[in-house]
């Protein structure tokens, strides 16, 4: 390798052996590759091409090749747009042309309705004259041809889309002119009045189905309405596209295509004609009971296939549902939801139905092998949705999930702390996913100087399968991810996968913490005592904290520099085994830590310590760990947009401080996207927390904990506010703004110190409340959330711990306390910086140098100065 550039392939081979690697592109195309980025060659035009799809709101792929063998050849596709996800919004708005192209490339860049003055203006407009003159053509046009047919009686009558209103409907009379009527579509009219349309709907008395769909009346009535007309109608078997609980053969024969408007059958059919149906679709039938009197194996012995997808089905069991399809003995074919009203396992499905061979769209064969919880070949795409006033930017930031890659940057000595994410152009955008694909995507990049500094980011695509002209070309999304890791869930992201499951799901699971009930301990003698030396001696302190060894000053104690010569060991480095014998510790030291700890200050087990202690307690907002919890989040979210709650979570990292990879969103998408950037959790947003001036604020309080059994915790007498820069807002484009919806200050934006009795006289003031009644509900909480590891996880208790923790809450709107989060080893500098007043106890101050000495007087002197018992 000449001067540090990368000539040869082998150069390319030795350089990029680990990124080779992780791509998974096959070795036989690694030579090809080099060519094509040495010679910054894209030939995918020439191979592909790219067609709109779902009304122009998506593309796909298509090869135009004649043929393509798998593993024949790689190619190289362009990122459009690489950015850090902070960054995104200022991108878009600030750089000539990006958003454009992004909206362009996302199809948001096309208004998808055009304003109510332009659809009057583009669209004829019937006069009143006009729609009663065409609706009254049409009753006589079916008057004469029944009679041309030697048969006065119409049974099937359509009278769609005429601009109809109640007056029109009035005059024409139909209950008279067609008194044997047993089908009737009045669909996309000006129908409104709900006691008019009802009035005339009931005199058909043989009325077999009924279609109101798109007329106003239909929103304006309420299940009042539909009562009337099934009880006025008592054969009607489908109302508005939906079946009633009357419904028997004349339905399944609409829907098995033996009846229509050639043949509309009769109001009392006494022959059997569904023994000739072989293909059922039932889905969106709105079919609560499915076993009935009409649908009995025996009438349709030659079904084949059946679609029963959109039905609740939830009148029957699951036991009586499979033992009515078993019956259907040519049955191999059906699609319903997995899960859903069949169970929530495809396989125990197939099991209970050995006749079936595709389940879904997929075979038999492939789900047995597979072991799939979600099997569905016809789920909908999700299609970003936008409205004409809005901006390009907004549009693009809620349509980007459906199209994100990412990577993070590595080098010998760190990984990067934030993922980089791009959108391929506009041929790799357009490649659309499949469970069975014929390509490969991944992201690599490209050190021509042979170093990071100098490398290119690309992706490369190749043939997995072999591809004829006209197929479309199409990857995993979820490449390398099974149901071990939330497969099925994690598609909710693209599509939109069967709610009804998410939905019990988190039904499932919140009845569950709600049915957990928290008994408290009772309060045990302390058993800790000073740990000063019989000879009075100092206590030895070993510390790699510059805080703690600048300002521990008391004579009980000495710093020592060697870990091994000291009584206790104050560190901000875990103390594990391998620790203990490279630094050369014993099992008689003290340390700052107490064992399993992880139970608190890891964010996804500190959720999980709380929910199994106390349920859903109001101090903790919900939370998931996106690892192991998705469907139930998915459930929640489905549930709260259904109910018209606000829809706002915050991700957070498992383990990282300072909000490092923390997204604010109330896109689906983008939450199980972000997943991607490592493990998770997602709790719901405090929307309307108490504010100060207008601005957000959390509270950092430190814990001082001597025992765990018995519990023996303290609470430091000083605690301080963090607050936001900037005034709080719920509006979408603040979300990306750290320095409004965030308060931690010490590493990013301007830190505004404020001292805490100027705070609370100010929140006091603002909001006309009394500090010492939150206090009071904060110093509950902190004792609950300490209980909770205590009951749950015991093994925490060990004699040598003694430990402090940060413990961070919010207020919400009516001042009740969030907990945000338990720190080890918390940053104190504020403590140790600022002389702080004491809020209670009279005022006293508390010098900022001393307060290692009273946590240390605490924790291993038995004294209780500055500080309270919980």
């Amino acid at each position: 390798m000449a001067a540090g550039v990368i000539q040869t392939h082998e150069d390319f081979v030795k350089v990029h052996g680990i990124l080779l690697a992780a791509s998974g592109l096959p070795p036989s195309l690694h030579r090809q590759l080099f060519e094509k980025l040495s010679t910054d060659t894209f030939d995918g035009g020439q191979c592909f091409e790219v067609e709109a799809v779902e009304d122009g709101r998506q593309r796909r792929l298509v090869l135009t090749s004649e043929v393509m063998d798998k593993e024949s050849c790689v190619f190289l596709i362009d990122h459009a747009w690489t950015f850090r996800l902070d960054d995104a919004r200022k991108q878009l708005e600030e750089v000539p042309g990006l958003a454009e192209r992004m909206a362009s490339l996302m199809c948001v860049d096309i208004d998808s309705t055009l304003d109510a003055e332009e659809q009057d203006n583009s669209a004829e407009v019937l006069d009143e004259t006009d729609s009663k003159l065409n609706a009254r053509e049409i009753v006589e046009s079916e008057i004469r041809t029944a009679k041309q047919r030697g048969d006065d009686t119409v049974r099937w009558l359509e009278l769609e889309e005429l601009d109809m209103d109640d007056a029109v409907l009035l005059s024409l009379d139909l209950p008279s002119k067609f008194p044997n009527l047993l089908a009737l579509s009045l669909c996309g009219n000006k129908l409104e009045n709900v006691e008019t349309v009802t009035q005339e709907i009931i005199k058909f008395k043989h009325l077999k189905a009924l279609w109101l769909n798109d007329n106003p009346v239909v929103q304006n009535s309420d299940d009042h309405m539909a009562d009337a007309i099934f009880e006025g109608c008592s054969s009607l078997e489908i109302y508005n596209s939906r079946f009633t609980c009357n419904f028997g053969e004349w339905a399944l024969g609409f829907c098995g295509g033996i009846y229509g408007k050639d043949n509309s059958g009769f109001s009392h059919q006494t022959d059997h004609p569904l023994g000739s149906i072989t293909f059922l679709d039932l889905s969106n039938r709105s079919i609560h009971k499915l076993i009935n009197k009409a649908f009995p194996p025996a009438k349709m012995p030659s079904l084949s296939h059946l679609n029963l997808r959109g039905n609740p089905l939830d009148q029957n069991s699951v036991g009586e549902l499979l033992e009515l399809l078993k019956g259907f003995t040519c049955l191999n074919t059906l699609e319903v939801e997995v899960p859903g009203p069949l169970g929530e396992s495809a396989v125990e499905i197939l099991e209970s139905l050995p006749n079936l061979s595709l389940l879904n769209g997929v075979s038999r064969s492939r789900i047995l092998e597979s072991g799939k919880h979600v099997i569905d070949s016809m789920l909908q795409p999700r299609l970003p949705e936008w409205s004409s006033q809005e901006p390009l930017a907004d549009r693009v930031i809620n349509a980007m999930w459906l199209y994100l890659m990412n990577y993070r940057l590595a080098d010998e000595e760190k990984i990067d702390e934030t993922s980089v994410w791009y959108v391929m152009d506009e041929l790799g955008s357009a490649l659309r996913h499949s469970d069975e694909p014929n390509f490969r995507v991944s992201p690599f990049l490209y050190m021509p100087d042979g170093k990071l500094a100098s490398a290119i980011s690309f992706s490369i695509l190749w043939p997995t399968q072999k591809v004829q002209k006209g197929d479309e070309c199409t990857r995993d999304f979820l490449y390398g991810i099974g149901e071990e890791k939330q497969r099925s869930a994690r598609l909710s992201a693209w599509y939109h996968t069967p709610q009804n499951y998410f939905v019990k799901q988190y039904e499932d699971h919140k009845q569950k913490l709600q049915s957990t009930s928290f008994v408290s301990q009772p309060m045990k003698p302390s058993t800790t005592n000073s740990l000063l030396h019989k000879d009075g001696s100092a206590l030895r302190v070993y510390t790699d904290i510059p805080p703690v060894e600048e300002l521990l000053t008391r004579p009980e104690f000495v710093i020592k520099a060697d870990p091994k010569d000291a009584d206790i060991i104050w560190t901000s480095m875990q103390v594990d085994e391998d620790m203990k014998a490279a630094a050369g510790l014993t099992d008689q030291q003290y340390v700052n830590q107490f064992p399993f700890e992880a139970c608190l200050v890891m964010k996804h087990h500190l959720a999980e310590t709380v929910q199994k202690a106390h349920g859903c307690p109001t101090w903790l907002q919900p939370t998931y760990n996106l690892e192991t919890h998705l469907a139930h989040l998915i459930g929640e979210y489905y549930v709260r947009k259904r109910d018209g709650l606000d829809n706002l979570w915050i991700l957070k990292p498992w383990n990282m401080a300072r909000t490092i990879d923390t997204t604010i969103t109330g896109n689906l998408s983008a939450i199980i996207r972000l997943m991607e950037t490592g493990p998770k959790i997602c709790q719901k947003y405090i929307e309307h927390p108490a504010l100060l001036k207008g601005k957000k604020f959390d509270i950092r309080y430190i814990v001082l904990v001597r025992s765990v059994d018995p519990l023996e915790i303290f609470l430091a007498d000083v605690f301080w506010v963090r607050l936001a820069n900037n005034q709080y807002s719920l509006n979408k484009n603040s979300f990306s703004e750290y320095e409004t919806h965030f308060t931690v200050m010490n590493y990013r934006g301007k830190l505004n110190h404020m001292n805490t009795p100027e705070f609370v006289r100010e929140f006091e003031q603002e909001h006309q409340v009394k500090w010492l009644d939150i206090h009071l509900r904060v110093k509950r909480m902190i004792r609950s959330v300490f209980e909770s590891a205590a009951v749950v996880h015991p093994e925490m208790q060990s004699p040598k711990s003694r430990a402090i923790y940060g413990v961070d809450v919010m207020l919400d709107s009516h001042f009740q306390p969030k907990l945000l989060e338990v720190t080890y080893c918390p940053d104190c500098t504020r403590a140790c910086k600022y002389d702080m007043e004491s809020i209670f106890g009279g005022g006293e101050i508390v010098k900022g140098r001393d307060f290692y000495n009273y946590v240390f007087g605490c924790l291993f002197l038995n004294e209780t100065k500055h500080v309270s018992p919980l």
